[in-house]
């Protein structure tokens, strides 16, 4: 085993004042807390979860209420009319489950409609469209889970929308980034460049019309109020689904050549599943499942149970090689299996194995590195199937590599959890007149080959990157946790985990240390760029290592010090002697833990 190259102790500061290596000491301290804990992307959407702590909501409530204020904060990585998928912890049954949160393809939609439609292309806009899922996701949670009204909950989210926020340098950015497909929606335009021009850091962003549909919704549930509380849920859905808000929703779809209809809206709803799971040293980690990319957290986690991780160092050469050649054989399961199990036969048994995961390791070589995809495993041997795998290898597509989303999760007084990983922004598809929100564009990761999992079907999930997870030890809540950042996701919930568990770090200390990520296999983003045998590494990691990695085979890319692409993650850790709990959020954007 080699030695471990250790950062400098001293925090030496670039222009910025920015540390530009890691040591022990975190930019933040880590928030601590004994009635209850938000944290989130966005610190205005943690305020608000806290608040609804504060007035006797459970986690749910407050998770649910920080989710939507994301949808009104983060409009270039959220949207109320996107994705919301949703994994709880309830502590009274010590009962885990997910919300999929995530919309169906249109009846109509098939690849030869786009082969011929689009000569096989699957562009920006309407086409690219899936049932909104966020709103059923989060009345779900809500009707089930949850103690509040609609109302009470979307109250900060109404009023973050309809008097405005400062524009923070991010999204600053981000408009400025994506000015162009902005400006060729006149409805988008409206809203996110209000004068023509891309608002400036500090000026205010109202978005009157999404206020303005929540609040219509607000209203439908409490003009059924007197029929009780789910049947007020039920009334601010239906608005939704199958009111004036669906026939505006489709009326403009179809306007722009998309595929929605009314019945595609009004027979759709979220399912309410277990979730999956797997044990690492005695941390039961739960994730959701194959319709998304969650399972590769338990996967990975699998894999490295044979090893004494520990023992390797923290962001050692040699640590970051193991990681990353996990990764990697775990990707390449990911593009053979991983997609909605309601339409194909996804081997979860097997690829959650144990034993699948010893054969799979075989394939780890300490000193060499993949350069091209790995073979998927075949994890129907472990499910007393024997089949044979073939698998072609992708295509090189050198594409950027995209990424949106944000993050919340909540922990009440008495245990609950709440983790969410809601999405899309503003880039893929117009704002709907008269609602200010988008038309889920998660299509964008389906594919148009018939073989693929995750290829285009009527009333087919898309396969889907954002995956939050809650982990158990001794059967009593260790934490919720996740980040946004697209096929990221998994590697820095990875990372943030081993921190946590393996190094002893603190959650913030877990969030700030310096992260990587492999490219090597096909990005969930259309047009699904595949950039063989790259690791990006942030600038803190150590120069001594990057020899090292490169001798191995690794194609080096470094990013920036505090990459936001390396993730921006959330956690929050119970002590489960002292009842203590203590948020982490990740200074790499937006996100702030506040608990009391």
């Amino acid at each position: 085993m080699e030695h471990k190259e250790s950062a400098s102790p001293e925090r030496e500061l670039g222009p910025d004042s920015v540390p530009i290596s890691w040591s022990p000491t975190s930019l933040r301290p880590t928030v601590m807390g004994t009635n209850g804990m938000v944290s989130s992307g966005h610190y205005l959407a943690t305020l608000a979860g806290v608040r609804v702590l504060e007035r006797g909501g459970n986690a749910i409530d407050a998770g649910v209420a920080g989710g939507i204020c994301l949808n009104v904060l983060q409009p270039d990585m959220t949207s109320f009319g996107g994705v919301a998928p949703i994994i709880i912890y309830l502590a009274e049954t010590g009962e885990v489950v997910t919300i999929s949160g995530l919309g169906t393809w249109p009846k109509a939609a098939n690849i030869d409609f786009y082969i011929e439609k689009t000569k096989g292309d699957l562009p920006v806009g309407v086409l690219r469209s899936v049932v909104p899922a966020a709103p059923d996701a989060w009345i779900t949670a809500l009707d089930k889970y949850g103690t509040m009204s609609f109302a009470e909950v979307t109250e900060f989210a109404v009023e973050l929308a309809n008097n405005g926020f400062p524009v923070y340098n991010f999204l600053h950015n981000e408009i400025r980034k994506h000015q162009r497909t902005i400006s060729q929606w006149p409805s988008s335009t409206r809203v996110f460049l209000p004068q023509g021009r891309v608002p400036q850091v500090g000026e205010i962003l109202k978005q009157k019309e999404l206020a303005g549909t929540v609040k219509r919704m607000a209203t439908a549930e409490k003009e059924n109020s007197s029929k009780g509380r789910h049947a007020g849920l039920m009334a601010a859905r239906d608005l939704f689904y199958k009111g004036e808000i669906a026939v505006a929703i489709t009326r403009f779809c179809q306007e722009e050549g998309g595929l929605l209809t009314l019945d595609d809206l009004a027979d759709f709803h979220v399912a309410v599943e277990a979730p999956v799971q797997t044990c690492y040293r005695g941390y039961d980690v739960y994730c959701c499942g194959p319709w998304c990319q969650g399972p590769v957290l338990a996967q990975v986690l699998n894999l490295l149970e044979f090893y004494d991780v520990k023992a390797f160092g923290h962001n050692t050469s040699q640590y970051v090689h193991l990681l990353t050649e996990a990764l990697k054989l775990v990707f390449a399961d990911r593009e053979k299996y991983y997609g909605d199990p309601r339409f194909i036969e996804v081997p979860i048994t097997g690829l959650l194995s144990k034993k699948y995961a010893q054969d799979r390791k075989a394939l780890i070589d300490l000193n060499k590195a993949w350069s091209k995809m790995p073979p998927p495993g075949n994890p129907r041997t472990w499910e007393g199937i024997s089949r044979d795998n073939p698998c072609e290898e992708p295509e090189v597509n050198s594409d950027p590599l995209l990424s949106d989303t944000s993050y919340v999760c909540a922990v009440d007084r008495r245990g609950n959890a709440f983790s969410a990983t809601p999405s899309d922004g503003f880039c893929h598809t117009p704002i709907v007149p008269g609602l200010g929100i988008i038309i889920s564009p998660r299509g964008s990761q389906s594919r148009l080959d018939p073989k693929h999992p995750s290829s285009i079907g009527p009333g087919k999930r898309p396969r889907l990157t954002p995956n939050p997870a809650i982990v158990l030890k001794d059967q009593r809540l260790f934490m919720p946790f996740g980040t946004p950042g697209g096929d990221v996701q998994c590697q820095a919930m990875l990372q943030v985990f081993l921190n946590i568990v393996e190094f002893g770090m603190t959650p913030q200390q877990a969030v700030e240390a310096p992260r990587f990520a492999t490219w090597n296999f096909p990005n969930s983003f259309y047009p699904h760029s595949y950039h063989p045998g790259l690791l990006r590494l942030e600038g803190r990691l150590s120069r001594d290592i990057v020899a090292v990695l490169r001798n191995k085979g690794h194609k080096i890319k470094e990013m920036a010090h505090w990459d936001d692409g390396a993730g921006a993650a959330c956690v929050i850790v119970l002590d489960p002697e002292t009842g203590v709990l203590r948020g982490g959020a990740d200074p790499r954007r937006m996100a702030y833990a506040i608990g009391w």
